[in-house]
């Protein structure tokens, strides 16, 4: 690969800075101990467990700060590079096998092109205005039988205080994450609701957050008061059956080109 790396720490510095629409505070909260991280991990083990990771080219776009990519590292043995515009979770990133590289994937530079067998997209598709143009952008990166695993929150009517301040522009139904992720040529291999148990909780967060100050929105949005509450969360939200469509607090498929 010729992208030149030319910060002195691990990270590539590819493209310009930019403006991103993503809240600064989610990195703080988001620790692999977190009951939403955890169930988020058990659901997407199920798309990787089907993808296969071995021997494969793997990167994160959105990785942040790399909680995601050690995950995975951590549990399939395999590198994860991971692609972001925020240099601070970047010089942050807590993956260790893994190339990091700030990046904008629009710029669609040759010497990315078809380099992935399997891009992960968690918890990022939401935060852009062009989600055609991003997918696109996003495929640009996938050899020809490339893989998708992408994660995004569900349901419109739980739309909140707490999306407005992380950044989010939209949340999906199952059916209209399948059916953007088709309109670009994606064959959906799995899908699914997940979060069916966190519903309750998120319908009370959209009136709670109404009377918190806007700084506490993410951080009384996305965490348990206490670790007692945070285990019995990650328990209660493992009785799940999945797949499933009937609701959920998220959406999950795995896709190929």
């Amino acid at each position: 690969m010729s992208a030149e790396i030319h910060s002195p720490d691990r990270v590539g510095i590819i493209s310009e800075p930019q403006n991103i629409n993503m809240a600064d505070d989610w990195f703080e909260i988001a620790t692999a101990d977190n009951f939403w991280m955890k169930r988020r991990f058990d659901v997407a083990r199920r798309m990787f467990d089907v993808a296969g990771l071995n021997g494969k080219m793997i990167v994160e776009v959105g990785c942040g700060h790399g909680l995601l990519q050690r995950q995975v590292e951590d549990w399939y043995q395999v590198p994860v590079d991971g692609i972001d515009l925020n240099l601070q979770a970047l010089q942050k990133n807590v993956s260790r096998r893994g190339r990091l590289y700030f990046y904008n994937i629009f710029e669609q530079r040759p010497e990315f092109q078809g380099m992935y067998d399997l891009v992960i997209l968690f918890d990022v598709l939401e935060h852009v205005e062009d989600q055609d143009f991003f997918l696109e952008a996003l495929k640009f990166l996938m050899k020809p039988n490339g893989t998708l695993v992408i994660s995004v929150p569900a349901l419109r009517q739980l739309f909140s205080q707490y999306d407005l301040c992380a950044g989010h522009v939209r949340r999906y139904s199952l059916q209209a994450l399948e059916e953007v992720l088709s309109s670009h040529r994606f064959a959906i291999r799995q899908s699914t609701y997940w979060g069916l148990g966190f519903t309750p909780l998120l319908w009370a967060r959209k009136y709670v957050l109404r009377f918190v100050k806007k700084t506490d929105v993410i951080r009384t949005g996305c965490t348990a008061p206490n670790r007692f509450l945070d285990t019995a969360l990650y328990r209660m939200s493992r009785l799940e059956p999945l797949p499933q469509r009937l609701f959920g607090t998220s959406a999950m498929a795995l896709a190929s080109l």
